[in-house]
């Protein structure tokens, strides 16, 4: 327990060091305004990559509807801020409920399927999610709800984004997330074993769509709109992207895909067209020479740059 807490602490150092450099970078405008918003995008990604990993990586389960928490994230939070006048933390509490709420109705049923009738289940919610709001227009239908006030800043999406890969991390490691692990592993023995297979599964699903919901608060309130269009299958596949690039069950490897499609995606803001090109060939390249994805189901630690150094040194040898 010492360790892991010793362990904690280092880490929120080092937190607390990237984030006074990035900060500081910024006031001093050697960070302009596109590379900042990248940045929140970053952050946004992160959380919703993470999230996802909870379901597909620790309980091994296939959700392709994550845009759709995403969304109803947005659109709660926008409603909290644009229609009835509060401000930014209500807006991330209900939005984040609210997401919670609909992936807990959504799990209880959906989650007793398996393998691809899951992913169709889920992505079949996911573009329910987004025909509902093309028809409401008390959320502005096909044309969005315009108006909001940016009140997303770098520092909010920064520590909003390290206590819920803090959460995240201390749940791997309880009782709960070893559960979830077990049904990844083998479902039918972790059920022969009395771990409540239903109930575990549902608490992942809920937790990782409360997490979406939250960082669908933070890019309505940043980029001052939000838009069906931003929630299609397209972004469910993104975010999909982003967790099998790092390596399915690895919260590090989580955090590593959505960087580097991030930063892809950015550096490519020129040529739109070649982002997806980019993306299938980084995938198919991906899965013939490491189809468990960069991390595979390992974190990132000083134990494994110590060994991977020690093993470049025998092989110069």
């Amino acid at each position: 327990m010492k360790a892991l807490r010793k362990s904690d602490l280092r880490i929120l150092i080092i937190c607390a060091v990237i984030f006074a450099i990035l900060q500081g970078l910024i006031f001093a405008d050697i960070i302009g305004p596109f590379w900042e918003l990248n940045l929140v995008l970053i952050g946004i990604n992160i959380i919703l990559a993470t999230s996802l990993n909870m379901i597909n990586g620790y309980t091994g389960q296939f959700s392709m509807g994550h845009a759709g928490f995403f969304a109803i994230g947005a659109y709660m939070g926008a409603i909290m801020t644009v229609k009835l006048g509060y401000g930014i933390v209500v807006a991330l509490v209900v939005g984040t409920v609210s997401a919670g709420i609909i992936g807990f109705l959504v799990g209880l049923p959906t989650l007793r399927l398996n393998g691809d009738y899951l992913a169709i289940a889920t992505l079949g919610l996911g573009e329910i999610i987004r025909i509902c709001i093309l028809n409401i227009d008390y959320v502005g239908g096909a044309a969005g709800l315009m108006g909001i006030p940016r009140l997303t800043t770098f520092a909010m999406t920064f520590w909003i984004m390290t206590a819920i890969l803090f959460f995240i991390k201390n749940f791997k490691n309880s009782a709960h997330g070893r559960a979830c692990l077990a049904i990844r592993e083998n479902e039918i023995a972790a059920d022969t074993m009395g771990i409540d297979t239903t109930k575990y599964k549902v608490m992942a699903f809920t937790l990782g769509a409360s997490f979406a919901g939250t960082a669908g608060v933070l890019f309505s309130h940043y980029f001052f709109i939000a838009h069906p269009a931003s929630f299609t299958f397209m972004r469910s596949f993104d975010i999909l992207t982003m967790v099998v690039l790092g390596g399915l069950g690895s919260m590090t490897g989580s955090v590593t895909g959505a960087v580097l499609l991030t930063f892809i995606s950015a550096a490519l803001s020129d040529f739109p067209e070649w982002r997806m090109v980019i993306y299938s060939v980084a995938l198919i390249v991906l899965m013939l020479h490491r189809p468990q994805g960069l991390f595979g189901s390992k974190e990132l630690s000083l134990s494994m740059l110590r060994s991977l150094r020690i093993g470049g040194k025998k092989n110069d040898k």
